[in-house]
């Protein structure tokens, strides 16, 4: 417990420091590279005529910004399924959840091209419950379905089913430039108006969090154990269910699919906190902020002046240990 306190302790000092790297590092690297000085005037002083001042607030910026919640996003709604599943390989993007997403705004661009950004959100959110309740509604039909390994096998298979889905569907119907952006997490891309929009479905969220993460820390020990604590089963996980698919809906609403954070960065948030998930979901939060938002410069560093897709970063260190999981704990019913 000790050491679960130093550590605690050595990541709330250091974190100001690494923010403040973190976020200058994202707005300085690209196909052009900007000082800190040319930053700070763009920021507290903007000259509107300069380009590189725009280029700053009105890209630089937002996709900082983007980056960072994104990714808090993504591996709280990771945290919150495995602690709820108590499956070590639950995350939005293997269980479905962002496929939903995905599908649902394919349909809405086909069948209503000129939504607003509220309504995209809002067909998002619902994607994602529909996703979610897909996955699981299949996986209990199947025999041993709802064990780790084959509920990720059901999960990819229907998530990949979803996504050719969606691909056909704007192919055919012609749109399939319009609805790229989802498919391949362009970050670049972000609307900072969607980011505005996305606030109070986010603050809802991650209220809904740390309401119910009290009692997944209990469930994460087993439904009975739960129980036996007077705690209302259906209940926090019908709030789970709902915290994981605002957050994930307003994420792919955002910048589109991106894989594995959800996976990856609560396994090292409990390593360093045990398994208080209150401890859990805030530090997951805070680490898959710093991982999207490190992925992403990455991302524009190995080949500039062109960027590489995010998403290939967040592959290269989550297929290792996606494939780590499966032979250390593959044997295991649960987390």
């Amino acid at each position: 417990m000790s050491m679960i306190r130093n550590k605690t302790a050595l990541f709330l000092i250091i974190l100001p420091l690494a923010l403040i790297v973190t976020m200058t590092s994202s707005v300085m690297y690209g196909a052009t590279t900007y000082d800190v000085s040319t930053i700070w005037k763009a920021v507290f002083h903007a000259d509107l005529s300069n380009m590189d001042h725009l280029i700053i607030r009105n890209s630089r910026i937002p996709r900082m910004l983007g980056a960072l919640l994104v990714g808090l996003f993504i591996a709280i709604s990771g945290a919150l399924m495995q602690g709820m599943t108590r499956n070590f390989l639950a995350s939005p993007s293997i269980m479905g959840v962002s496929d939903g997403s995905v599908f649902v705004i394919t349909l809405s661009m086909i069948f209503m091209p000129n939504v607003s950004t509220l309504t995209l959100i809002i067909y998002s959110f619902i994607g994602s419950i529909l996703g979610l309740v897909f996955v699981f509604g299949i996986a209990s039909l199947i025999p041993n379905g709802l064990s780790p390994i084959s509920l990720a096998i059901i999960g990819t298979i229907l998530g990949m089913f979803l996504n050719g889905v969606s691909q056909a569907l704007a192919t055919y119907f012609q749109v399939s430039q319009n609805i790229s952006y989802w498919y391949n997490s362009r970050l670049h891309e972000i609307d900072p108006i969607v980011i505005k929009w996305a606030i109070p479905f986010a603050v809802t969220g991650l209220l809904i969090a740390w309401v119910v993460s009290k009692s997944i820390t209990a469930i994460s020990l087993g439904d009975e154990v739960a129980q036996g604590l007077g705690i209302n089963l259906l209940k926090v996980k019908l709030l789970t269910i709902l915290s994981v698919a605002l957050l994930t809906g307003i994420s792919v609403a955002m910048v589109g699919k991106i894989t594995f954070i959800g996976l990856i960065i609560p396994h090292i948030a409990r390593f360093l906190v045990g398994e208080d998930y209150k401890q859990i979901i805030f530090f997951a939060g805070i680490l898959g902020a710093f991982f999207l938002a490190w992925a992403d410069i990455i991302s524009r560093l190995i080949n500039p002046p062109f960027e590489t897709p995010v998403g290939v970063v967040t592959a290269l260190v989550g297929v290792p240990f996606f494939l780590y999981l499966i032979r250390i704990k593959g044997g295991k019913q649960n987390a």
